[in-house]
């Protein structure tokens, strides 16, 4: 005879966690929607002041970055807690190929932020050309 306790039947824990999964990938794309708008009106603005400046234009791509970068994270964490009670190996597979599509995603949109970022901290602190030379 064997005696097994349920805290929680796996139905109720399965409905539980489709809520918790719908609204951390809610949070996802509302972060994700949230920075494109944000860079737009940025843009725009930056367009309406005439200030075509290329630094100005990648400071907007590095924020919409961030704000993508968040939102896959969200995303990351909602296909994951997906596969959290009992998963199939389909399931198990597909979380793979997602978590590698998003991570890979991740991992290239970190690097051109840290190279643009790097890349606009030099144009700061470099001088402009002719500026060298110049008598004090």
């Amino acid at each position: 005879m064997t005696l097994s306790a349920e805290v929680l039947p796996e139905s109720t824990l399965r409905d539980a966690i489709g809520l918790l999964v719908r609204l951390i990938e809610s949070a996802g794309a509302l972060i994700i929607f949230i920075g494109a708008v944000w860079a737009f009106a940025q843009f725009v603005r930056a367009g309406m002041r005439g200030r075509g400046k290329v630094a100005g234009f990648n400071r907007i791509r590095l924020s919409l970055g961030r704000f993508l970068v968040l939102g896959l994270e969200f995303q990351l964490a909602g296909d994951v807690l997906r596969t959290a009670v009992a998963p199939s190996f389909a399931e198990i597979g597909q979380l793979a190929a997602i978590a590698a599509i998003r991570t890979a995603l991740n991992y290239f949109l970190g690097r051109e932020i840290a190279q643009e970022r790097a890349e606009i901290e030099r144009s700061e602190t470099t001088p402009p050309p002719g500026a060298k030379g110049l008598p004090t």
